[in-house]
């Protein structure tokens, strides 16, 4: 019987840019696991952590950036795997920052702050163009669910 399981976590990083929301993208480099893929900040879920604390863990190590505001996105990523009879949900997190100096690691070649449009125009899965729009919606209408979902990471 095919497995449930939640492994891994999905992050949009976004900064105000006047009053204007852009939003971080990575690029993954040719010789990685989806290589050239354009990307939020996402990881494994490491032997007893959270989905937080993998979210804050993840973000530190892919960009340097401390959290000025974290909270779940109203969305849920899924995806199959045949190799183990696994579905996976993964969780979506919205991370505001307050600068745009990234400090990239090796898992990334390059980086990008974009409106929205080219943010999702960059991504290749339906379901991460699909995250970021729910993300997109919560952000500019400063909507209550922001306040309702949001993380305590300390």
């Amino acid at each position: 019987m095919t497995e449930v399981v939640t492994t891994h976590v999905d992050s949009y990083v976004f900064r105000w840019d006047g009053n204007r929301p852009v939003y971080l993208m990575l690029k993954r480099p040719s010789d990685k696991h989806f290589g050239h893929l354009w990307q939020g900040v996402a990881g494994h879920i490491e032997e007893g952590e959270s989905a937080v604390e993998a979210t804050v863990r993840e973000l530190k190590e892919e960009t340097g950036f401390e959290p000025t505001r974290m909270f779940t996105v109203d969305y849920v990523s899924s995806f199959y795997q045949s190799h183990n009879d696994q579905m996976h949900l993964v969780p979506v997190f919205g991370i505001e920052v307050s600068s745009a100096e990234v400090e990239l690691s090796d898992e990334h070649e390059s980086f990008r702050w974009c409106s929205y449009e080219t943010a999702g125009d960059l991504l290749s899965w339906r379901q991460q163009k699909e995250a970021l729009q729910v993300l997109h919606e919560m952000v500019i209408r400063n909507d209550e669910r922001m306040k309702w979902s949001e993380v305590k990471w300390r």
